[in-house]
Formats: structure tokens, C-alpha cells, sequence
């Protein structure tokens, strides 16, 4: 059974940083695709942002030069490191993985940011 365990939310003042871990277990595959997504209230979830196997990383218009995301492979584990954030950035950061071979999707349960003085 596949299971995602997101860590790392929590409030932060504009300008401040946190930084979201989320740790995959279970895959009987490997995993292609780990990213993030987040979900502001009264909003749709969007694409934060996205890191393949190879390395390509891709991110919404609204965080790049303020996001980064990484992952170490060895652990399956993939990391979302947040600065100059702001509270617009106020969201539930869902952790998603699409693994190898079967393409299939999976997501944490979400961890709350809120950006708040």
C-alpha cells in the first residue's frame, strides 16, 4: 500500500520560509513524478510545483524565484523548500507521485502553510 507522509507546514510571516518534506512508502515501482500541489480556500488545487526522475523541474508562474523543489531519490522523499512567502501562499500543499510503469497517482493527506503577521 502506498503511502505519503508530508511534514514541515505551519504558519510563517510574509517573508519568512518553511520548508514541506514528504516521505513515499510502499510503491512496489519506482516513482517518476513527485511535486506538489496546494488548495486555497473556496479555490481548485493548483500545481505548485513538480520534479521528475531525470531531474526537469517545472513550477507555477506564482512561486518561481521563491520555491524550490527537490527530492532524493534513495529515500523517495522530495522536499519543498518556500521563501519570501506570502499570504497569498496561504494553502493545504498536498504531496502527489506518479510511480513508474503503471502510472498511477497518489496523494498525501495535506498539510496546512498559512502566511499570516
Amino acid at each position: 500500500q502506498v503511502q505519503l507522509v508530508e511534514s514541515g507546514g505551519g504558519l510563517a510571516q510574509p517573508g519568512g520560509s518553511l520548508r514541506l518534506s514528504c516521505a513515499a512508502s510502499g510503491t512496489k515501482f519506482g516513482i517518476n513524478v513527485m511535486g506538489w500541489y496546494r488548495q486555497a480556500p473556496g479555490k481548485e488545487r493548483e500545481l505548485v510545483a513538480t520534479h521528475t526522475s531525470i531531474g526537469i523541474t517545472n513550477y507555477a508562474d506564482s512561486v518561481k524565484g521563491r520555491f524550490t523543489i527537490s527530492r532524493d531519490n534513495g529515500k523517495n522523499t522530495v522536499y519543498l523548500q518556500m521563501n519570501s512567502l506570502k499570504p497569498e501562499d496561504t494553502a493545504v500543499y498536498y504531496c502527489t507521485i506518479r510511480t513508474a510503469v503503471t502510472g498511477m497517482n497518489y496523494w498525501g493527506q495535506g498539510t496546512q502553510v498559512t502566511v499570516s503577521s
